[in-house]
């Protein structure tokens, strides 16, 4: 019996993520250059056919898991900054879910480690470049409006609000990809040592119960 469209939807869409999954995975351990699509196809299990049928090379895999990565932090930060939250509850919370997440969810620090690697290096396609240098510095500037809002409420500590929100996603950044590296051995900062970097007032555990991240 032939399945139905909607079945049909939905194995494709499961097929991609699978490919995104393993390719992610060796990008990050082997970078592009020692990636190939064979290696992809082994490492989803299907053929370098099927692999090229949702995706007509390694440079177009790349291309868009670094574009699914930036627009996942960036859409990240614009609910963030819509949350009806003070600012300062605003940056306990991003710690906290971004953590969370790079704790319990190994491609999230596989995400974090890929746009480092495609921002520090040259031989990546030019249209992640492009999309990079156009968009690196909007989770920068979320945080950064988030940062100095709070400081005019005297919430959150005293210095360039760029400066801090440049030290608030290296911190993050600089978590994930010690995470990715070690794996279950990686070691990780309690968080009541890290809100006080930024926060003058330090509060009880917030109730909130958004979703930020989707997928975390």
């Amino acid at each position: 019996m032939p399945r139905n469209p909607e079945a049909n939807q939905k194995i494709r869409q499961e097929r991609k993520e699978r490919i995104l999954a393993g390719a992610l995975e060796l990008f990050v351990r082997n970078g592009l250059s020692g990636t190939k699509i064979s290696e992809v196809a082994r490492k989803t299990n299907m053929s370098d056919g099927l692999v090229y049928h949702y995706f007509s090379s390694k440079e177009e895999l790349f291309i868009t898991l670094v574009e699914g990565a930036l627009n996942r932090i960036i859409e990240a930060c614009e609910r963030l900054e819509s949350m009806d939250l003070e600012p300062h509850k605003q940056i306990k919370y991003a710690i906290t879910e971004l953590v969370k997440g790079i704790r319990s969810n190994p491609s999230a620090c596989l995400y974090h480690a890929l746009v480092f690697q495609a921002a520090i290096c040259e031989n990546i396609p030019g249209k992640a470049k492009k999309n990079i240098q156009k968009n690196h510095v909007k989770p920068y500037e979320a945080i950064t409006r988030i940062i100095s809002n709070g400081q005019k409420l005297g919430t959150i500590r005293k210095g360039n609000p760029e400066d801090l929100s440049f030290f608030f996603w290296n911190t993050i950044n600089g978590l994930a990809i010690h995470q990715a590296m070690y794996g279950k051995s990686a070691q990780s900062p309690q968080l009541e040592s890290v809100y006080p970097i930024f926060l003058i007032q330090m509060e009880s555990k917030s109730n909130v119960r958004h979703k930020w991240i989707r997928g975390s």
